[in-house]
């Protein structure tokens, strides 16, 4: 086995990728992110107990989201870079070491002798840390623990990475809250324990899903405390003649400064993937040159990276394997990386610009065809009287949920077939790339609304979950008693999280797909159907009958 890994719907044959990841991740690389996984909890070993007796640092507790985003699907597969990051770490646990021992010392009370990641030392060559992987692998625990205690360690680690990846957006926008920070550090020290149990770590995985809500909401401030509220946008869909930069991932900064510095130079921006709800964002849909969007989702970017005639730009996940005739003009930033691709440095975007300039740019203009973006929670919440009335009168019979992360997976055109299916008199809700399976097809509308509303990015899961409480407050029932019905796709953790988020706020009757995460064993599964009634998708036609009678 040359590495293992389930952390994605798409993990090899639904049980794990052993030989090279589906994503495109080398062993090498898969076991240096579980690498930084093991120095973050030793990090956290101190940092939990240095809390519990007053004392953090910013340092400490930003490294810990940022590795976390780092080893989220699709995200960061370059080997150096990640042993970077590893060492990095390390001298942050000797901080938190250090701050923990002087807490102790001014507290009058002896540290505790830790052990396992909070004193592991990293070997001094690249083989010697793939070499130490080995012993600290998802298999070593499965033996250790079994399936179903493995199963859900790495069901919460994969809701930390989600979590982690939105805590590091708000960051970038100088947004934090320390109650994210005592959580991450709670949780993944307590991943290092000996005596795990089942029900103890189920516990935790919902109250990651609590904290997490509680970071989506900040992150949802600082988009919109900065960018503004969303309101609802025509967004073109094909190109304009001219010089092109396509900009992908989902971080709202980057594409502010790549649209600053690249202002007035005679070059188009075009978002890509779940940048698409930018356009609704005010003070980035200013700029003139941020023309439309191209392409659709994630795995589609061999293709259509590769028929752009311009520079790329990946902000944040989901990056592929380049192919060779794109690779001397994609770039990525932030915590994303490639091996062999050039990486931006402190939003410096001027090789972004240069080769956006040395390339042909498109020829002439395509059709002038748009989409609808922009119905965030507050867009959508004013118009909720109308909603309500509408409800109430029978115009409106039902509102579908169906959005999520997109894959390349077979079977996820059941969520194309499904809003096609959507009965006239109903609303479709959706998010994330997901979106991209139906969001071009001409919906109409009912009462006077767009049938389909798009509400953003998947951590705009936060506007919808606010858009369902409002009308359950209105209906003066709970969630789970309105005539809305989730139909949930997930591909990568931050998905993980999202569904963590639902099942703490306890809502019930979720279907979700195409399969159901690798890593909750049957055993597991069976908690959750029991205690939530998790549905797994069949067919349009059935689930669509069953939810409407």
């Amino acid at each position: 086995m040359n590495m293992f890994c389930y952390q994605c719907e798409q993990t090899a044959f639904g049980t794990g990728c052993t030989i090279r990841g589906v994503c495109g991740k080398t062993p090498d690389a898969a076991s240096l992110q579980d690498l930084l996984i093991y120095v973050a909890k030793g990090i956290s070993m101190y940092a939990r107990r240095a809390r519990d007796l007053g004392a953090k640092d910013a340092e400490i507790d930003r490294f810990i989201p940022e590795a976390l985003f780092t080893t989220v699907t699709n995200v960061n597969f370059d080997p150096e870079r990640l042993r970077e990051i590893i060492l990095k770490g390390v001298g942050i646990r000797d901080r938190a070491k250090t701050m923990y021992e002087a807490a102790c010392k001014k507290a009058g009370k002896s540290p505790e002798s830790l052990n396992g990641s909070a004193t592991w030392s990293p070997a001094a060559s690249m083989q010697g840390m793939l070499e130490q992987a080995r012993n600290i692998s998802i298999p070593t625990r499965m033996e250790k623990f079994g399936k179903d205690i493995a199963g859900l360690q790495e069901l919460l680690t994969y809701g930390l990475k989600g979590t982690g990846a939105y805590d590091h957006h708000a960051l970038i926008l100088g947004y934090q809250d320390d109650e994210a920070y005592t959580f991450f550090h709670e949780a993944l020290d307590y991943l290092t324990r000996e005596d795990p149990t089942a029900d103890a770590l189920l516990a935790m995985c919902l109250k990651c899903g609590d904290v997490n809500l509680k970071v989506m909401g900040l992150l949802d401030k600082a988009n919109t405390g900065t960018y503004g509220d969303p309101i609802p946008t025509s967004v073109r869909i094909h190109p304009l003649k001219g010089k092109a930069i396509l900009v992908s991932g989902h971080d709202l900064k980057d594409l502010e400064e790549i649209l600053k510095q690249s202002e007035g130079k005679g070059i188009n921006v075009y978002t890509h993937g779940e940048m698409l709800p930018c356009h609704g964002y005010p003070a980035l849909k200013k700029y003139k040159h941020l023309v439309g969007n191209y392409g659709g989702p994630w795995q589609k970017q061999w293709k259509e990276f590769d028929e752009f005639p311009g520079a790329i730009v990946m902000t944040t996940n989901c990056i592929q394997e380049p192919r060779p005739s794109y690779k001397n003009r994609i770039f990525t930033c932030g915590v994303v990386g490639w091996h062999d691709v050039v990486h931006i440095k402190n939003r410096d975007f001027a090789p972004v610009i240069e080769a956006a300039l040395r390339e042909k740019g498109f020829e002439k203009d395509g059709p002038a065809d748009t989409i609808l973006v922009g119905f965030g929670h507050n867009a959508v919440l004013g118009v909720a009287d109308k909603v309500i009335d509408a409800v109430k009168k029978g115009a409106i019979r039902h509102f579908f949920l169906i959005g999520g992360c997109d894959g390349a997976k077979p079977g996820r055109d059941y969520y194309t077939r499904l809003a096609e299916l959507v009965p006239k008199d109903c609303i479709i809700l959706t998010l994330a790339c997901g979106k991209y399976r139906f969001n071009k097809l001409n919906f109409g509308t009912v009462a006077g609304l767009p049938r389909l509303l798009d509400i953003g990015q998947c951590n705009d899961s936060y506007s919808a979950i606010q858009i369902a409480l409002a009308l359950a407050k209105a209906f003066k029932t709970d969630v789970n008693s309105l005539p809305l019905s989730l139909i949930l796709s997930w591909y990568e953790q931050k998905a993980v999280c999202i569904l963590l988020t639902l099942l703490s706020l306890g809502i019930k009757n979720m279907r979700l797909g195409p399969s159901l995460p690798a890593c909750v064993t049957p055993p597991v599964l069976q908690v959750l159907v029991d205690k939530f009634n998790i549905i797994p998708i069949t067919t349009p036609e059935a689930d669509l009958k069953a939810i409407l009678g």
